[in-house]
């Protein structure tokens, strides 16, 4: 994108009555920006869904003005923008309707090929929810994920932290400019996160920061993921939004239970419960329902002496599927006696120690 292409773009992002959705069938309809800018009024409305209202503030020459100053906060700060179209906009974004057409960046990011998934939750995490959070990171990444959440206090922190320590590319997705950083107490955490990964935000430097911003930055949050995962949450709550966004977008949202007595976990049982959102119960739970498979050389071996490696519980399905050949998921937790979500752990685990193998048709077998 040249500078002057750019200019146009981040003037009509600029423009108060014109989202992404209505900014992209300007695009679509004109070809660029820039032609949406340079149009008469009478063609333009002759676009589906575009009034007089917006297109008489379109032509209100603040929006260029605001847009070159903002250009310039691009320039001297080498702030990396993502065009809605271009190769380099995150993939999973594209498909989201309501997306931005710019979106900016610090930090090295690389979406291309991976597993993106985002973690969620209250600010107010308890202690089990931290536990929980960082289980779920440390058992995942051997599978390499980038780990997307918000870099509010409590959950995302949680995830991002964890991300980190266990040099997972990690994104935070602000709701505010790139000029400045909320909470200002994490701070401490961006240049770690930036040497692996880095942050997202279509607000601008010059944007107030308002608490409906956060509303805002979850779609983004949703949208870059194949997967949204609520570690914890009240009976409202943002990551409750952020979840329904993603199902909004056709995606996997996972929910951990908890006590029904626990104020944060009153979210959490709701989308279970009202069918939002897949029980999360062990962290494995997550490559099993993605269909996530390891590489060859990142499988544990296979000790010869078999059972040292496995639990009383892996030990009956294994005896099972060797006495009875391959078999579907559901055969083996019925045969077994145990719920079809905790064969569906097992069988995993397995599988990562090189004791089983998936087939098609849901099927198992021992290797």
């Amino acid at each position: 994108m040249t500078k002057e292409q750019l200019l146009y773009t981040l003037a009509l992002q600029h423009v108060p009555n014109i989202g992404g959705i209505t900014a992209k069938k300007l695009i679509n309809h004109c070809g660029d920006a820039e032609t949406v800018w340079k149009e008469r009024k009478h063609k333009l409305l002759k676009i589906d869904g575009i009034g007089t209202t917006v297109i008489n503030t379109l032509k209100e020459s603040q929006h260029l003005k605001a847009a070159e100053e903002e250009l310039k906060f691009i320039e001297n700060n080498h702030i990396v923008c993502h065009y809605f179209t271009d190769s380099d906009y995150p993939e999973k974004l594209k498909h989201c309707i309501d997306s931005p057409i710019l979106l900016f960046q610090t930090g090295n990011i690389n979406l291309k090929k991976q597993r993106i998934i985002s973690i969620v939750g209250t600010r107010k995490i308890t202690v089990h929810g931290s536990a929980f959070c960082e289980k779920l990171v440390e058992e995942l990444a051997p599978f390499n994920p980038v780990i997307v959440s918000g870099f509010a206090y409590g959950t995302d922190i949680t995830a991002q932290k964890a991300a980190v320590k266990h040099n997972l590319q990690n994104i935070g997705c602000l709701a505010h400019g790139l000029n400045q950083i909320y909470p200002k107490a994490h701070k401490r955490y961006m240049k770690d996160i930036e040497a692996n990964g880095g942050f997202f935000t279509d607000f601008w430097s010059s944007d107030v920061f308002d608490r409906n911003n956060f509303l805002k930055r979850n779609r983004i949050i949703a949208g870059l993921s194949e997967a949204t995962i609520v570690i914890e949450s009240a009976e409202k709550g943002g990551s409750l939004v952020t979840a329904d966004i993603a199902n909004s977008y056709n995606r996997d949202v996972f929910a951990v239970p908890g006590r029904i007595t626990d104020s944060m976990s009153i979210g959490c049982n709701n989308l279970i419960k009202f069918q939002k959102a897949h029980l999360l119960s062990t962290p494995m739970d997550i490559p099993f329902m993605l269909n996530w498979k390891l590489e060859e050389d990142q499988k544990p071996a296979v000790q010869k002496q078999l059972f040292v490696e496995l639990d009383s519980e892996e030990k009956i399905v294994y005896n099972f599927l060797k006495d009875n050949g391959k078999e579907m998921l559901d055969v083996v937790a019925l045969k077994c006696n145990m719920p079809t979500f905790k064969i569906a752990g097992i069988l995993l685990n397995m599988e990562l120690k090189g004791v089983i193998r998936p087939l098609p048709g849901k099927l198992f077998e021992v290797i």
